[in-house]
C-alpha cells in the first residue's frame, strides 16, 4: 500500500488515472472502493493499494503545485519533487506559477543546463522540461527541452507553466532548476545560452511550428568565451502577412559601431563572430484576415579560430560573363549536412560565412575559409554562351576552360557547366585540336582526371551524346539544338591538367544531321565509336553521322561489334551506311533486317551514317563499331601483274615501231588484228551515245592507253557484294562536307519504272568497249611476205588482251 500525506500550505494536487489508450487491466483500492482514478487533494492523507503487480503499464501520475507571487511573496530558490514516497509510475510535476507582468520570472536550470527539441522529439533518457508562458489568458509554448545542453535560463514575461515529465524507473531526485524573480524584461522572453566549448545547438522561436505571437519581441542570449567563433544559420522560417512593421531579425555584435544590426530572415547571418551577442526576433501586425505564421529554427556553431582564417583568396571574375561561381559542401544540394557535422564556412568577407556561397561575374572576392578540412568543400560553376546572330558569333572562337581564377583556390572543382544556346537556324562545334576527345565506353574506358559529358536538347527530347575525355581520336563534333557540357573532376590530378585544356567551341551553320563526328584514328591504337544516349538508344528518326579520315599511306579497317542492329521497325526503316570519299566508291546501305557488313578495308576517308526509325515494343537502336590502322601493303599478285604488262607493252611497242617501218616502205599502214571474239559492250546496257562504238571510229586508237586496258588490275577490290536493299539512292553529295544521305522511306523495291522512263546509265557501266588497234579491208595482210609472222604478232597480242579483259570482266 502507498500512504500519500498533502498539507495544505503546500497547495499541492496529486492525481492517479489510466493511461491514455490503454485497457481497464488494474484499479485502485480504497478502503475497499475500487476506481480506475484517484485524486488527493491539498491537505488530505490517503492510503490506497493497485489490484495489480505492473501499475506503471495502466496508471500515469501527475503532481501539479500553484504558486501565487502576485498576491504574496514568491518562493525563490531551488524547486523540490514534492510530495516523496510516491509510486513509481510514469509522473508530471507541474508547476503554476502567477506572475505579474511587471516582474518578470527567471527559470535558472543547474548543470548540465537544457537543449531544445522539436515537436514531437524524444529526450535519450525520457526526461523533459516544457516550458509555457502566460500573459492574462493566453498561454505561449516556450519549448521543450532535454537535460545536457546549453540553455542555462530562461525569462518570462508574466507567470509560467513549467513542466516536467519522468519515466516511472527514474532515480531523479531534484527538479534541477530554481526560480528568482526579477524586473520587467519588456519583452516575451530571454533565453540564455552558455557556448564555453566548440559546439552546434538548435533553437526554435516559440509555439515553433506554429506562428510567433502578433507584435512581439523575444531575444536570445549567447554566452561565447573570446577566444571562441559563433557563426548563425537560419535553416527553417517562415514570414507572417504584415499590415504594420516589418519583421526582422536584430544583432548586438562585439566590436560593431552601428548596434543593433537589423537583418532580414532571408539574409546570410552574421557570421565568425568573436564573443558573446544577442539575437532578437522582431514580429508585426498582422493581417486579421490572413495573418500567416512568423516562425524560426536556427542553428549556432561555435569553433576554434582557423589557422588560415585570415588568409584571403582573390577571385577575379571581373572580366568573366553570364558565370556563377558556388563554393559548398560536398553532397550540396541533394544532401543536407547534419547539425552535428563539422562546419566548413566559406566567407566573402569577415562576417558574411555560410555553408554555401555563390560569386557572380563581374566583381572581384576576397573570400576565406573556417574549415579544418577544406577537402569536404567542392566548387561548381556555370557559364552561359548565347547566339542570335550568326553574323556577329560565326567567326568568335569561344576556349570551353576552367578560368585560373577557380583552379587556383584550395578547393577542388567538382563540376563546370557551359550552357551554349543557340536558335534553330544555329549550330554548334565543339573541336579539341591538339588533345582530341575520347568516347567513354565499356571498351575503352576514360582515365583522366576529368571528363566532358555532352547534351543535346531538343524540345521533344534531350540526346545524351556521350561521355569523353582528352586523348582520343575524336577531332570535332558538331550539334543541333542548345548544348550543355559539363566537365567534371575525378581526384586532384585537374590541377595540373587544368593548364593543357584545349576544348573550343564556335557557332556554326545549320547541319544536317542531329550529330556529326570527325575523327582522326591513331595508327597504334584501336578506337571505339557508339551511337550516343547511352543507355537508352537512339531517339526515333535520329541521324548520326562519323567521318574518319585515313591518312593517305594507309589503310583503315572497319568493323561493327555486333552482327545486327537488333531493333524492328514499326515506322519507317533504320539503315547504316558507308560511304568512301572516292569517286565511283561504291555505298553500303544495311536495313535493320539485315546483318551489318564484315570487317573491310577502306582505303580513303569515309562516311558511316546510322539513321533510326521507330522502333516496336520500346527496343533501342545501339551500334557500335571499330576502326584500326596499317600500313598500304601492295599486293604481291597486283605487282607481278603490273610487271607482265609492263612486258606487254614493250612488245606491243616494239611492234608498233615495226608497223611504222613498213608503212613507209608499202605506204599502206600497219595496223593490229582486230579480234571479233571480243565483246565490246555489257549486255542488256544502253549505250550513252546514239552510234555504237563498234560501229563509228570513235574507239578506234593508234597507241594503246595502258590505264584504259590495265587499270582495272590495279584496282582494289575489297571482294565486297552490294547487297540488295530495297531503298537505295547513291551518295551524290559534295566530298568531305557531308555525310551519305540516307535513303528515303517512302521508295520500296515493289515500285517498278516505266518503260519510257529512261535515266542515262553511269559511265562507269556503260562504257566497256573494249579499245584495240584498227583493222584494214580483207585481203590486205596478204601481199607482204612478213605477213605471217605480223600476224601472229597481233594475234598473241590480241588474244592476251582479250584474257585480261575477260578477266576484268568476271571480277
Amino acid at each position: 500500500s502507498f500512504t500519500i500525506p498533502l498539507r495544505a500550505a503546500d497547495n499541492v494536487t496529486v492525481t492517479i488515472k489510466l493511461r491514455p489508450g490503454v485497457s481497464l487491466g488494474c484499479q485502485i483500492s480504497v478502503k475497499n472502493t475500487f476506481s480506475s482514478s484517484l485524486r488527493i487533494r491539498p491537505g488530505e492523507i490517503v492510503t490506497f493499494t493497485f489490484t495489480c503487480s505492473t501499475p506503471e503499464k495502466y496508471f500515469i501520475m501527475e503532481i501539479q503545485k500553484n504558486i501565487d507571487c502576485v498576491s504574496g511573496p514568491c518562493p525563490f530558490g531551488d524547486v523540490h519533487l514534492y510530495p516523496p514516497g510516491l509510486p513509481r509510475l510514469n509522473r508530471t510535476f507541474i508547476w503554476d506559477v502567477k506572475a505579474s507582468t511587471k516582474a518578470g520570472l527567471e527559470l535558472k536550470f543547474a548543470t548540465p543546463w537544457l537543449r531544445q527539441i522539436q515537436p514531437g522529439e524524444s529526450c535519450p533518457d525520457l526526461v523533459n522540461y516544457n516550458i509555457n508562458s502566460c500573459i492574462d489568458t493566453a498561454t505561449v509554448n516556450i519549448g521543450t527541452f532535454c537535460r545536457n545542453g546549453s540553455v542555462s535560463r530562461v525569462k518570462l514575461l508574466g507567470g509560467v507553466v513549467m513542466s516536467l515529465h519522468l519515466p516511472w524507473n527514474s532515480a531523479l531526485t531534484t527538479s534541477g532548476f530554481s526560480i528568482a524573480n526579477r524586473s520587467s524584461i519588456k519583452r516575451l522572453c530571454i533565453i540564455e545560452s552558455i557556448l564555453n566549448r566548440e559546439s552546434s545547438i538548435t533553437l526554435m522561436s516559440p509555439n515553433y511550428p506554429l506562428g510567433f505571437p502578433e507584435d512581439e519581441l523575444m531575444t536570445w542570449q549567447f554566452v561565447v568565451p573570446s577566444n571562441l567563433r559563433a557563426s548563425v544559420f537560419f535553416h527553417n522560417y517562415s514570414l507572417s502577412n504584415c499590415e504594420r512593421k516589418e519583421e526582422r531579425v536584430e544583432y548586438y555584435l562585439p566590436g560593431s559601431v552601428s548596434n543593433p544590426e537589423v537583418f532580414k530572415l532571408s539574409d546570410s547571418q552574421p557570421a565568425n563572430i568573436a564573443g558573446s551577442f544577442n539575437l532578437s526576433l522582431q514580429g508585426c501586425d498582422q493581417d486579421a484576415q490572413n495573418p500567416g505564421i512568423l516562425r524560426l529554427l536556427f542553428q549556432v556553431v561555435v569553433q576554434h579560430p582557423q589557422i588560415d582564417e585570415n588568409v584571403t583568396h582573390l577571385v577575379d571574375l571581373s572580366k568573366e560573363r553570364n558565370m556563377t561561381v558556388t563554393i559548398h559542401f560536398e553532397g550540396w544540394p541533394s544532401r543536407v549536412p547534419l547539425m552535428s557535422e563539422p562546419m566548413c564556412l566559406i566567407c566573402k568577407d569577415p562576417r558574411t560565412c555560410d555553408r554555401v556561397l555563390t560569386l557572380v561575374s563581374g566583381a572581384i572576392y576576397k573570400i576565406s575559409f573556417l574549415c579544418k578540412d577544406l577537402s569536404h568543400l567542392r566548387i561548381t560553376a556555370e557559364k552561359g554562351i548565347s547566339c542570335v546572330d550568326l553574323r556577329w558569333c560565326q567567326k568568335k572562337i569561344h576556349a570551353l576552360s576552367v578560368p585560373k581564377a577557380i583552379t587556383q583556390l584550395p578547393v577542388l572543382l567538382h563540376k563546370f557547366v557551359w550552357k551554349l544556346i543557340a536558335p534553330e537556324v544555329i549550330n554548334v562545334e565543339i573541336t579539341s585540336p591538339s588533345l582530341k576527345l575520347q568516347q567513354h565506353l565499356p571498351d575503352q574506358r576514360c582515365n583522366t582526371s576529368y571528363s566532358y559529358s555532352i547534351v543535346s536538347a531538343t524540345p521533344e527530347v534531350d540526346l545524351n551524346v556521350g561521355i569523353f575525355c582528352p586523348g582520343g581520336a575524336i577531332e570535332k563534333i558538331q550539334l543541333r539544338n542548345n548544348i550543355t557540357i559539363s566537365l567534371k573532376t575525378f581526384g586532384k590530378g585537374f590541377f595540373n591538367d587544368s593548364n593543357h585544356q584545349d576544348l573550343k567551341m564556335s557557332f556554326v551553320p545549320h547541319i544536317k544531321d542531329e550529330c556529326t563526328f570527325t575523327v582522326s584514328p591513331d595508327p597504334k591504337a584501336k578506337i571505339y565509336l557508339q551511337s550516343p544516349n547511352l543507355p537508352y538508344g537512339l531517339p526515333p528518326y535520329v541521324s548520326i553521322s562519323w567521318y574518319v579520315i585515313v591518312p593517305s599511306k594507309q589503310v583503315a579497317r572497319l568493323g561493327f561489334s555486333k552482327d545486327r542492329m537488333g531493333i524492328a521497325c514499326e515506322t519507317g526503316r533504320a539503315y547504316v551506311n558507308i560511304k568512301e570519299q572516292t569517286p565511283g566508291a561504291e555505298e553500303i546501305v544495311r536495313r535493320e533486317d539485315e546483318l551489318l557488313p564484315e570487317p573491310r578495308n577502306m582505303h580513303h576517308n569515309f562516311w558511316v551514317n546510322i539513321s533510326n526509325c521507330k522502333p516496336v515494343d520500346n527496343m533501342q537502336l545501339t551500334v557500335q563499331f571499330w576502326v584500326t590502322l596499317a600500313e598500304k601493303q601492295i599486293d604481291l599478285a597486283v605487282i607481278l601483274a603490273v610487271l607482265a604488262g609492263a612486258g606487254v607493252l614493250a612488245a606491243i611497242g616494239l611492234t608498233v615501231c615495226c608497223v611504222k617501218k613498213k608503212k613507209k616502205k608499202s605506204q599502206n599502214p600497219m595496223v593490229g588484228v582486230y579480234n571479233a571474239n571480243v565483246n565490246t559492250q555489257m549486255p542488256g546496257k544502253q549505250s550513252l551515245f546514239k552510234k555504237d562504238r563498234k560501229n563509228n571510229d570513235s574507239h578506234v586508237y593508234a597507241v594503246i592507253d595502258d590505264a584504259m586496258v590495265y587499270g582495272h588490275l590495279l584496282k582494289e577490290s575489297n571482294g565486297s557484294v552490294n547487297p540488295e536493299v530495297d531503298v537505295y539512292r547513291p551518295f551524290d553529295g559534295p566530298m568531305g562536307s557531308l555525310p551519305p544521305s540516307p535513303p528515303p522511306f517512302s521508295f520500296r523495291k515493289d515500285i517498278k519504272r516505266s518503260p519510257s522512263t529512261e535515266e542515262p546509265l553511269p559511265l562507269a557501266e556503260t562504257d566497256q568497249d573494249s579499245y584495240t588497234f584498227a583493222h584494214q579491208k580483207s585481203g590486205e595482210l596478204e601481199d607482204n611476205g612478213d605477213n605471217a609472222n605480223e600476224k601472229n604478232n597481233g594475234d598473241t597480242s590480241t588474244s592476251f588482251l582479250e584474257d585480261k579483259e575477260q578477266e576484268g570482266l568476271e571480277e
